[in-house]
């Protein structure tokens, strides 16, 4: 017991002594475990809403689009099937609030809520028989327009006759993504509403959800339904494509986090080894002491553990408390389900075998240190670096001279501290291409396909006047009219986006990155996500059904494609049916260099007299902001990594050359010498590992940022490398910083009083 009180006496006496350190490798492990924490929770469904929306809805694995309602029985005996949702009636109709015109799908009910996708009210009522004018509205599209429950709801349905309806309730659903990102909004209303507001069947289609035993595993009823329905099917979807437009760009924002939490873990770990292996060199005779008064090998080891293996224990704790504090941050506050339990388990088991492991060596070595008075208390030799004979060669300054060979007086520890500055260095330089990537984005968003920066409907207007009135902006460069309609991909077991710009005489300007442009009728171009699904290439002729009409498409060029996942086919206006492209749904505006959009829209709107609808095109860039905060907190996190190798390399200089410094204020060196031969032998560890990371960050940041493009659909090309003028700042200022950080202690080292002996 006594052994155990004077165990803990020391322990407190040396942290107390080093708070600083201390201090710094918890708060280090603590930010690299909240990463993987928030990283996991971000790639796990957990995060996605879908999940809990679709186990509490009960919701349907596949839904299918028709132009008639289909056999509920047969589609029922498909096998694997076990409940029908369905089918309903679903009419496009014109939502008019405040002036602002949006697109919403009506889709008819009973009052009864069905056994199968349910609708979640979460504010307000589900539909009562009699509700007449009654309206249930999606959640996210409602929060979008701030409908509010008993608000007015006035549609306009596709022969130009409005009816007003009220809202009742709001409610969540798993049968689509949120608003906007998944268009048009979604609301509901009885049956009998929807026949009086739309009484014509051919504008309208049927909806049919089918409940599956294995949801894993959805071609085989695909395929089934395709072979039943044929060519009533206009568009099918699945599961997965609703949970991929609830991630809400999650899986970007968990990667990041997750690259930056390994590679921070590897800096952590050498930091902990490199500061328990400093410690135990600079305990060499108390641990000594400790070894005459009768501590055995075990004991001392034991010692060395509890109090380095402590910093990195109180650290995953502290990192398991924030983790979930900054998931919910990254999500902008959003109620999110906690990590499970194996992952969370994995991140703190591994994390805490790094930190033990980072520690054991130092403590193995410190335990067979030998009872004094046979403990070292000189500083080890050795033959002069290659670098020190170098600085000799050419005549460099004695001050500097001494540093140079004192910087390779332990190779081993040296090393570490070199590879130690060079990981985190290596990540900053990676974040650093993150931030330089978006920066691209945000300038040049026709490098991800967004070269117009209006779109304009023409609403109350024909197409022509529309058309007119838009190129008749003086600041206004070019307009491309353009449709989107649904396509089924050649096993038509699901839906993608087929969006027609420009003709193939005059193209909307995509970003073209393989191949080339279309520039004829039948040709198109395709994101990376939609020549994954299809396993087509470029120079592929692919069949597929566009907007309910077969067509042979000639894939020519891979372009940048942001949207859907990748999942998107761009062609002519030429190239679909007359009546998908005759009038335009829409027109792209390309403007002037230089142009206000906010400006443009405002006189477009009062040419019009109100009538268009005009449309800023949001950059998906402008959606990863996040992005700059967490690498900003990264950033922060891993400096501290290189700022407890610093403090090691420095305390270890100090400690093996402190009769050095002695002799050498006796020889006559000034005390502003001797503080640039310390500063010289530890800032030449800084140098070496601050260039070796930012080079190294520099040559893989491009491959990875195009890496996770290629696997999110949006294809590789995009990838940036800081530019040349941001990694010297960035070299200089992190090499700056670590000197003035070394100039402390030498300085003091420098102006302490030299012993007699020494004289």
């Amino acid at each position: 017991m006594s052994t155990l009180r004077a165990s803990a006496r020391w322990i407190r006496a040396d942290l107390r002594a080093r708070r600083g350190q201390a201090l710094l490798t918890v708060l280090a492990v603590a930010g690299i475990v909240t990463a993987l924490i928030t990283s996991a929770t971000l790639l796990e469904d957990g995060t996605n809403p879908w999940r809990g929306l679709f186990t509490e809805s009960r919701g349907a694995h596949v839904w299918i689009h028709t132009r008639d309602a289909p056999d509920v029985a047969a589609l029922s005996r498909l096998q694997g099937v076990v409940r029908v949702a369905g089918p309903y009636r679903a009419a496009p109709v014109m939502l008019t609030t405040d002036g602002r015109k949006s697109p919403v799908t009506l889709r008819g009910m009973e009052a009864r809520l069905p056994a199968v996708a349910v609708p979640l009210v979460r504010q307000g009522r589900w539909l009562r028989a009699g509700d007449g004018e009654g309206v249930v509205v999606e959640r996210s599209f409602a929060r979008a327009l701030d409908l509010r429950i008993g608000a007015p709801f006035t549609v306009t349905a596709l022969n130009g006759a409005t009816h007003p309806l009220t809202v009742v309730g709001l409610a969540d659903t798993a049968d689509q993504g949120f608003y906007p990102e998944s268009t048009p909004g979604l609301a509901w209303t009885l049956t009998t509403t929807l026949d009086r507001i739309e009484p014509a069947l051919g504008r309208s289609e049927s909806v049919t959800g089918l409940r599956l035993a294995d949801g894993e595993d959805t071609l085989p009823v695909a395929h089934g339904a395709v072979t039943m329905l044929g060519g009533q099917i206009q568009r099918m979807s699945t599961w997965r494509e609703v949970r991929a437009a609830m991630e809400l760009d999650n899986r970007l924002l968990g990667l990041l986090l997750a690259l930056f939490g390994v590679a921070g873990l590897v800096a952590a770990a050498l930091a902990i080894a490199n500061a328990a292996g400093g410690r135990v060199l600079g305990q060499t005779r108390d641990l000594a002491t400790l070894k005459s008064l009768g501590y055995t090998r075990g004991q001392i080891f034991g010692l060395l553990m509890a109090e380095h293996g402590a910093l990195g224990l109180i650290g995953i704790a502290l990192g398991l408390l924030c983790g979930q504090l900054a998931a919910s941050a990254a999500l902008g506050g959003m109620s999110i389900l906690p990590l499970s339990p194996v992952p969370l388990l994995a991140i703190t088991a591994g994390t805490a075998a790094v930190v033990l492991v980072a520690v054991a060596l130092p403590a193995w070595r410190g335990g067979r240190i030998a009872p004094l008075p046979s403990a070292p208390t000189a500083p080890p030799r050795g033959h002069l670096s290659r670098l020190a004979r170098l600085a000799l060669l050419v005549r460099l300054p004695p001050a500097l001279v001494l540093g140079t060979r004192d910087a390779f007086t332990r190779r081993v520890p040296a090393l570490l501290s070199i590879f130690g500055l060079a990981v985190p260095m290596m990540m900053i330089t990676i974040g650093l291409g993150c931030w330089a990537t978006l920066d691209d984005f945000l300038r040049h968003p026709e490098q991800v396909g967004q070269a117009a920066a209006l779109t304009v409907r023409p609403d109350k207007l024909p197409a022509e006047d529309a058309a007119r009135l838009a190129r008749a902006d003086p600041e206004v460069a070019a307009v491309y009219p353009g449709s989107e309609v649904s396509a089924l991909e050649p096993e038509q077991t699901r839906s993608v986006l087929a969006r027609a710009l420009g003709t193939s005489a005059e193209p909307y300007p995509f970003s073209v990155v393989e191949g080339r442009m279309f520039a004829a009728r039948g040709e198109a171009v395709a994101g990376q996500g939609l020549l994954d699904l299809m396993g087509a290439k470029i120079g592929d002729r692919v069949r597929m059904t566009v907007g309910g009409t077969p067509l042979i498409v000639h894939i020519v060029g891979r372009v940048v494609e942001p949207e859907q996942d990748g999942e998107v086919l761009s062609l002519g206006m030429d190239s679909l049916a007359a009546k998908d492209a005759v009038p335009p749904q829409f027109y792209s505006l390309v403007l002037r260099p230089g142009a206000d959009p906010v400006a443009v829209r405002a006189r477009l709107l009062a040419a019009s007299g109100e009538a268009l609808e005009v449309q800023r095109v949001v950059n998906p860039a402008e959606r990863l902001a996040v992005i700059r905060g967490v690498i900003v907190a990264l950033v922060v996190v891993l400096s501290l990594l290189g700022l407890a190798n610093l403090l090691t390399a420095s305390a270890l200089g100090l400690r093996d050359h402190a009769l050095d410094l002695a002799v050498l204020k006796a020889m006559g060196l000034t005390p502003r010498q001797v503080a640039a031969t310390l500063v010289t032998g530890t800032g030449l560890l800084v140098v070496l590992g601050v260039v070796t990371g930012t080079a190294a960050g520099a040559s893989l940041v491009g491959g990875l940022i195009d890496l996770q493009g290629h696997s999110s659909g949006v294809g590789a090309g995009i990838g940036r490398t800081p530019s040349a003028l941001t990694l010297i700042v960035a070299v200089l200022a992190a090499t700056g910083a670590a000197l003035l950080v070394a100039l402390i202690p030498a300085r003091r080292a420098a102006r302490a009083r030299v012993p007699v002996t020494a004289r």
